[in-house]
Order: structure tokens, then C-alpha cells, then sequence
């Protein structure tokens, strides 16, 4: 089974139709239904989303809305962060120039084998993530 790590801008994009990205991360986001294709994310990405939907959609509501979306589309895929994941996120952050939210994406697709799609330059331009589009085959 292939796993997809989404991190928050691919859940906002599929959230927001006026998003360049916005048909690809749909597609990812309906995946999560599908048996070959497991969709995860990380117990802190329903923050970022939720910060991220407010900001850009400018809805509480939505925001909220697609909190559940990650949630649901998620389910035993959602990853809780915890001082060990903290601690090799920390370590990543350093050796890579990362924020330590973005170097917990990294660490926990490394850890579990799974592909990470972002649409953040941060993560796609270094080769930590591959886009919606390249993981939608798009």
C-alpha cells in the first residue's frame, strides 16, 4: 500500500479552488478512500490547516470543516507528535535549515516510508516532498 503524508498546504489547497494546486491536492485528499492509497498527516497539521483556512479563506467555518476533512480522510493515519519525533525533528531542523514543523513531515515520512506532499518550496525545492501534482500523476 502506498502512503501519502500530506501536510497542511496540500489539505488548504484542496480547501481553496482559486489554488494553482487545488485539482491535484483534491484528488490526493479523495484518495484517502481509496483501499491502494493510505492518507496521513500529523496530529499538529490540524492546527496548521485550521491557522492556514482562517488566514486564507477567511472562515472559521471552513476552517473547521476541513479540520474534520483531515481527520476523517486520515483516520488511524493521524500521527501524534512526541518528544521522540520532537527530538529527531529538532536534529533535522538543524542539519537541514528547516523549520521544525517542516523537519517533522520529513521525519515522520522517513520513518514510515511514505511519500511527502507539500507545496512548500522549503520542502519540494530540497527534495523532502514531491507536489500534489507529481503524486496525483498530473
Amino acid at each position: 500500500m502506498t502512503e501519502l503524508l500530506l501536510d497542511a498546504s496540500v489539505w488548504v489547497a484542496s480547501a481553496d479552488q482559486d489554488d494553482p494546486q487545488h485539482r491535484a491536492a483534491s484528488i490526493l485528499v479523495e484518495r484517502g478512500a481509496d483501499s491502494d492509497v493510505a492518507v496521513s498527516a500529523l496530529d499538529l497539521t490540524l492546527y496548521e490547516v485550521a491557522n492556514a483556512a482562517v488566514v486564507k479563506l477567511k472562515s472559521a467555518g471552513d476552517a473547521l470543516e476541513l479540520v474534520r476533512l483531515v481527520e476523517v480522510a486520515c483516520g488511524d493515519g493521524l500521527q501524534r507528535v512526541d518528544l521522540e519525533l520532537l527530538r529527531e525533528a529538532s536534529i533535522l531542523a538543524v542539519e537541514r535549515a528547516l523549520s521544525v514543523y517542516d523537519a517533522a513531515y520529513v521525519a515522520v515520512s522517513q520513518r514510515r516510508g511514505a511519500s511527502l506532499v507539500s507545496i512548500d518550496s522549503d520542502l519540494v525545492g530540497p527534495g523532502f516532498a514531491i507536489t500534489p501534482a507529481q503524486a496525483a500523476g498530473a
